[in-house]
């Protein structure tokens, strides 16, 4: 069976538009146009990530074209009126870039994108040299998995780790990335532990338990 996918390298895009310093204005917007893309990492070198250029890079020259701000209005949209005057990927670029490294996982690299409210992520290696990109969709990848591939890393990892010798007690099903643990239980306070370990599979929506004393064929402890 298919190991669960724990870092970025397995979900990300290899293939990876990009431009260097000196790419003009026009070559960026065609370039962004071309591959249908929002955003694109800006390259030094052999490939050395060192900034993140954007169609809200762009937007400044467009909106302040014609306009003529007061000296109040230029001191507080500087960053805004020297990209408006900018005409290379170096003068436009957001610098430091946001990136992550390709042994990242998933949910830190989800946390970088909430922090930083962006919708993709350079992925660099040590070096910092680029070695894709991952975007939000990669990061939903893993909820395509197949609930008998989730079923079975659950039995796997949770149910025979914590119910050792137990197994067949403890039963498993997986429905639309929902897991659902039930059977007889001795240890109720297991129960938690084991929810908490089943949300922490990679695919999984949700999890419900439906636990029973021995004995008790009606009661249910919840998840």
């Amino acid at each position: 069976m298919p190991e669960t996918p724990h870092i970025v390298s397995d979900v990300m895009t290899r293939t990876v538009v990009a431009v260097g310093r000196d790419a003009p204005f026009k070559e960026i917007v065609q370039t962004l146009g071309q591959w249908r893309v929002s955003a694109m990492p800006v390259l030094e070198g052999e490939g050395r990530v060192v900034g993140v250029v954007s169609e809200a890079d762009l937007l400044p020259k467009e909106e302040l074209r014609d306009s003529e701000p007061d000296r109040f209005e230029q001191m507080r949209r500087l960053p805004d009126l020297a990209k408006a005057r900018a005409v290379t990927a170096e003068e436009l670029m957001s610098t430091p870039a946001v990136t992550v490294h390709t042994d990242a996982t998933l949910a830190e690299a989800a946390r970088v994108m909430a922090v930083r409210r962006v919708k993709r992520l350079p992925v660099v290696d040590a070096e910092g040299m680029l070695r894709g990109i991952v975007s939000r969709g990669d990061l939903l990848k893993v909820f395509l998995r197949a609930d008998e591939d989730i079923e079975e890393e659950v039995r796997r990892t949770v149910v025979s780790c914590l119910f050792p010798g137990l197994g067949h007690a403890v039963h498993v099903r997986v429905d639309e990335g929902v897991v659902t643990l039930s059977g007889e239980l001795h240890d109720t306070a297991l129960i938690p532990v084991a929810a908490r370990l089943a949300r922490a599979v990679e695919g999984v929506v949700d999890v419900e338990c439906h636990f029973r004393a021995p004995g008790h064929a009606g009661a249910e402890s919840p998840s």
